[in-house]
């Protein structure tokens, strides 16, 4: 079999995206991803891309025009400042979320334009817990519902699959009356951010799981709930919210995945893309606190993309 054509969207402005001392979400998250794709040999067999940040014209196609004017008005010229209870800015923080957006942006215009196959966006700040008009979570604009929007411009239909370890509130929040987007979100339950976790369309698929939960009760629920779903919805393009802190070794959770979950999944969502959506996948990072663990498992579901 041919191996498909993967881009990698990244920028070093992400890095800019300062955050407190201790808090998580940090700049070292990304380094740790690259550095472990070049140690693999990955960055030899991807294509690596820069993007250009997302428009406030494209924000829009999911954020109101009045939160985006906030945001960039809540930028600071220096230091850090507090937007939400857990999440900041600094004077790299509205450049490096814009270009977060426009790196789903551009990976799904180039997959949708048969350009490339697939496509690994390692960028931060993360997007999945950012609603329409208000941040949350260590999130300032959504980047995989905007992206996913801006594909059913093209196409009928798009699935969003989200395997970190909390709820992606903001996905669903978004894309919950757009029936032509199924969502499907695993996440710890009871926990963060405890939004919207119960919402009840055909096209969102909720799949809560306890702490402790393992491998075994994860890959039977994804079996039991995302595949059918697909099966039913027939994407034309999959998106993924990869977050990989559901891992055993992750300090915000404790859901205990192992390394091998993250290749198991993602050879579930390659085979799916392959009968549903013409191969077409375009994941972005997420979570993933644990270094050592984020670089590996990331490192795993981008071979896995290149198979």
């Amino acid at each position: 079999m041919k191996t498909p054509s993967v881009d990698l969207f990244t920028h070093e402005e992400c890095l800019a995206h300062d955050t407190p001392p201790g808090h998580p979400e940090r700049p070292a998250r990304l380094t740790a991803v690259l550095k472990r794709l070049e140690s693999d040999g990955l960055l030899d067999e991807l294509c690596t891309r820069t993007p250009a940040p997302a428009s406030k014209q494209a924000l829009a196609g999911a954020h109101d025009p009045r939160y985006i004017k906030a945001v960039e008005r809540a930028s600071p010229q220096r230091g850090i400042v507090r937007v939400e209870q857990d999440t900041t800015m600094s004077a790299g923080s509205w450049a490096a979320a814009r270009l977060a957006t426009g790196a789903a942006l551009e990976a799904v215009e180039r997959v949708l334009d048969g350009a490339s196959q697939r496509a690994f966006c390692a960028v931060r700040p993360p997007g999945h817990h950012a609603e329409t008009a208000a941040p949350m979570g260590f999130c300032l604009f959504n980047s995989v519902a905007v992206a996913a929007l801006a594909a059913l411009q093209r196409v009928p239909r798009v699935a969003v699959l989200d395997f970190d370890v909390h709820h992606g509130n903001g996905t669903v929040e978004m894309l919950m009356e757009h029936p032509e987007a199924l969502v499907c979100s695993s996440f710890q339950y009871p926990f963060y951010p405890g939004r919207l976790q119960d919402v009840q369309r055909p096209n969102i698929v909720n799949t809560p799981l306890p702490a402790g939960a393992g491998s075994a009760a994860f890959r039977a629920a994804i079996e039991r709930d995302w595949l059918p779903a697909l099966e039913r919805h027939q994407p034309a393009l999959i998106l993924v919210s990869a977050g990989f802190d559901a891992h055993k070794d992750d300090p915000l959770a404790q859901m205990e995945l192992e390394d091998d979950d993250y290749r198991w999944i993602t050879a579930a969502i390659v085979d799916a893309a392959r009968r549903h959506s013409a191969g077409r996948v375009v994941s972005t990072l997420e979570g993933g606190y644990d270094l050592a663990a984020l670089g590996r498992c990331a490192a795993l579901h981008v071979a896995g993309l290149l198979e």
